[in-house]
């Protein structure tokens, strides 16, 4: 015989459970939403794949984000990694693929693997990493843009204050990245504000 009050915690513990898979399930479609947004933008879904198991290799061996950071960008004083992303910048010959590192000083993007430079002289050209840095003074607007024809398209639109814009796309995790940018932005301008 079950007993009102245990009736009550029964249900009570299964209403908890309900709501914990509930979470549980609305971030894992979130990630497969992210993920598949990502994939778009890519020529190939290998050539992703590749990637982004190139890019985690990288960050074990190298020891995280922050390390693949200081050794790719420096280090500027008081600086601090805030968060890194997986995303694409949008360049006049296509989307390339690789991380934004965001810090407290400024967003530093480098591609996750080089990409070939035409050369002034008509040879073969050089290889390099693509990179773009920012410090947080010299951008005067970050913004949320979204594909009208497929919402589910989402970009960061970055503005310089001498006029240069960027399009950064397909994040895995769009909002978190969207919400550290802008955070980082404001805390910016707070600090220069004293």
């Amino acid at each position: 015989m079950i007993h009102v009050g245990s009736k009550d915690k029964v249900l009570e513990v299964l209403n908890r459970c309900g709501k914990k898979v509930e979470d549980a399930t609305r971030k894992a479609e979130a990630l497969v939403g992210g993920l598949k947004d990502h994939l778009k933008f890519s020529p190939s879904i290998s050539d992703a794949a590749m990637a982004r198991l190139s890019q985690g290799t990288k960050m074990i061996v190298e020891g995280g984000p922050e390390r693949v950071f200081q050794r790719e960008f420096g280090v500027l004083a008081v600086e601090k990694l805030l968060d890194s992303f997986v995303c694409y910048i949008s360049t006049t010959s296509g989307p390339v693929t690789g991380v934004i590192y965001i810090s407290n000083r400024r967003i530093a993007f480098c591609s996750d693997y080089a990409i070939r430079l035409p050369s002034s002289a008509g040879g073969n050209g050089v290889a390099a990493y693509y990179k773009v840095v920012m410090e947080w003074e010299k951008i005067s607007s970050i913004s949320s843009s979204t594909n009208v024809l497929k919402p589910s398209e989402r970009y960061v639109h970055m503005v310089t204050r001498d006029g240069f814009e960027f399009w950064f796309m397909g994040f895995v995790s769009y909002i978190d990245a969207f919400n550290c940018l802008n955070k980082a932005l404001l805390n910016s301008r707070c600090n220069h504000a004293m």
